[in-house]
């Protein structure tokens, strides 16, 4: 059999050969280095063979910074985990341990309680582990030999997962560890360089709660000392710029376990809310969308019309009414703007017809998934369903993509997108998918937007773009959506009537750019490190008088300051100490005000920078140009 190379060239092996019969053609080096082969695109263990024609490219422990080969290096220090685990606390159960973004986990149901101080000890094991030297070697057993070895070595999870496990059963073993898994994995544990442990937390088996909760520990591992020193400088700053502890420290939000995953936003939190939620209102009206408001809590046989009720209703809140009728809080709008655009005869002269809408929407997310304003139970979207003919989705799409990037642009944000396909319980037929699919591909490409294919990641209705952004501290987050729906207007009957007097189906694309405002705000916390600029700071300037005889003009000037959101501080603490609790609370400006200074002289203290001296109305003209808009002018995006 042949397979290509990189270089088009092609490589002639026997039938059956490996990637790492592969790699030892082609050279000693290569199969010594070699962690993982890229097959037709698709990662595959080196100890798998390869089949005839396939485009392979290797994957070396010089490919450091690779996402794929980070997986391979991680995946196996789990098991090394799990290894050391079982070694240092005989009759520990051992459960899953996949790799994750910047790490990898091992879940497991310890026979007693084990604490952040037992962190070092495992650890420690894992780097004996590692210097005594270990191989991976992979072999395939039937089902029912997999479930008698694993009830005979007491693995509960393990029989469980092979129970379920579709396909063949591989196991993989170093040492005198072996594990249920699909790989793949490195040929031995020299690569593996750099490992830390770095915490525990408690996890459901299988995300339940109705089930075991288990201990899950989590860790990192790269090919140098110097990636992972890098990493920690790096969780170091996100932990400093963690959002839930600003929050708190800039007296913006906090939350109550009265109402778990649901902010309480205090007045200068607020202060954010609204500037987001008047720059949402504010473009939508100059695109042509136009505000609805939707009732919250609906019958069950809309959800079932919509279909959220057999795909969704674990994740919505019911309320039964008696004995036989069950209402739920939305989780989303799509269905009720359905239902507003079916509440009157439409003609192709209405269509695009485009409705906004910002309502409170809950989700009953687990409560071990909650996470600050990130993953909460109350969500605000910056939402949009947008109906239209099928000749106009190619225009409506680049709307929405043209707004995305000048709103992600105001905030200094670079849009990408995960382009996510047909899922396995899609409705609709595959010529309806082909076509949806076809169109946001094509408006990806027409934009130039980098873009990963999700493959089965799509929503059952429809295809869709799942907008991401990298921040400050190099962390992708995602944020808006973008989707094409043919099914959910079927489902509801909904059509407009034609030119031609005749019904015709009509198209919806869901949007949300910022995504849920909540989220939106716990992201930016952190990508600014609290440090907002000046349009969205909940206080931009705060007035400093030298001492009480200075309290009148320094109350006299926040009055000249008409427009500015600006406090005077008439504490008795001294100066020195005022200057340093508007840095600490990130204030972008402080206005020293004592004998010296007057509408003439102004000593501006900027955050994070010195000190210069301004008249009152270049103070002010600077200001002007700190905002995405000119002051006095209308506010826009695109003005």
């Amino acid at each position: 059999m042949n397979v290509v190379l990189p270089d088009n060239s092609k490589l002639e092996l026997p039938e059956g050969s490996t990637g790492l019969d592969a790699a030892r053609a082609i050279g000693p080096k290569l199969a010594e280095q070699a962690v993982l082969v890229r097959a037709n695109g698709s990662v595959q263990d080196l100890r798998l063979p390869l089949r005839d024609g396939q485009q392979i490219r290797f994957l070396t422990t010089r490919d450091s910074a690779d996402p794929d080969a980070l997986y391979v290096l991680r995946h196996s220090s789990a098991h090394l985990l799990a290894e050391a685990v079982r070694r240092l606390y005989p009759g520990v159960k051992i459960a899953i341990g996949p790799p994750v973004e910047n790490g990898f986990y091992y879940d497991f149901e310890f026979p007693e309680p084990v604490h952040e101080g037992d962190l070092a000890k495992i650890e420690e094991e894992v780097k004996r582990e590692i210097a005594e030297g270990r191989e991976w070697s992979r072999e395939e057993i039937s089902r029912d030999e997999a479930r008698k070895r694993f009830e005979a070595e007491g693995e509960p999870y393990k029989v469980e997962l092979v129970d379920t496990a579709e396909g063949d059963i591989s196991l993989y073993t170093q040492g005198d560890f072996t594990d249920l898994c699909r790989g793949p994995h490195l040929q031995n544990a020299q690569p593996i360089k750099a490992l830390k442990l770095t915490g525990l937390a408690g996890a459901y088996w299988r995300g339940d709660e109705k089930n075991t909760q288990l201990t899950r520990i989590y860790g990192t591992a790269f090919y140098s000392q110097a990636d992972l020193d890098a990493y920690l400088e790096r969780l170091e700053q996100a932990r400093a710029r963690d959002h839930r502890k600003l929050g708190v420290q800039l007296d913006l939000f906090h939350f109550d376990e009265h109402s778990p995953g649901s902010p309480f936003w205090h007045p200068k939190g607020m202060v954010i809310f609204n500037e987001l939620e008047d720059l949402r209102r504010r473009e939508n009206a100059r695109r042509g969308y136009v505000e609805v408001k939707t009732p919250l809590i609906y019958d069950k046989t809309l959800w079932q019309t919509s279909g959220h009720w057999e795909k969704f209703r674990e994740n919505m809140f019911l309320i039964p009414l008696g004995d036989e009728h069950i209402f739920a809080i939305k989780p989303m709008n799509c269905p009720g703007h359905m239902l507003l655009f079916g509440s009157d005869l439409r003609s192709y002269r209405d269509l695009p017809l485009r409705y906004a809408e910002a309502a409170p929407l809950h989700r009953n997310e687990l409560a071990g998934a909650l996470h600050g304003l990130t993953r909460v139970r109350h969500v605000t979207q910056d939402d949009a369903h947008i109906f239209c003919t099928r000749e106009q989705i190619t225009e409506e799409l680049d709307g929405c993509i043209a707004y995305l990037r000048d709103l992600y642009a105001l905030f200094g944000l670079e849009p990408r997108a995960e382009f996510s396909t047909r899922p396995d319980n899609k409705l609709g037929t595959d010529d309806e998918w082909d076509f949806s699919e076809g169109e946001l591909q094509k408006a990806l490409e027409r934009h130039e937007i980098a873009y990963v294919v999700g493959a089965g990641e799509g929503s059952f209705y429809g295809p869709k773009i799942d907008l991401h952004v990298t921040d400050a501290l190099g962390r992708s987050w995602q944020l808006g959506t973008i989707q094409l729906d043919r099914q959910m207007p079927q489902r509801f009957g909904l059509t407009y009537m034609g030119a031609d007097n005749a019904e015709h189906p009509v198209f919806v694309i869901h949007r949300a750019l910022l995504g849920s405002l909540e989220r939106f705000i716990g992201i930016l916390t952190e990508h600014y490190g609290g440090a907002f600029p000046y349009w969205l700071a909940p206080v931009q300037v705060r007035i400093l008088p030298v001492g009480e005889s200075h309290r009148e003009a320094a109350q006299a000037l926040a009055e000249q300051l008409a427009g500015v959101r600006v406090e005077v501080d008439e504490s008795d603490e001294t100066v020195g100490k005022r200057i340093r609790n508007a840095e600490v609370e990130k204030i972008p400006f402080a206005v020293v005000y004592g004998d010296k200074e007057s509408d003439e002289s102004l000593a501006i203290r900027e955050h994070g920078g010195g000190q210069t001296t301004l008249s009152l109305a270049d103070f002010r003209a600077k200001l002007a140009t700190l905002s995405p808009w000119q002051a006095g002018a209308e506010p826009s995006l695109t003005s």
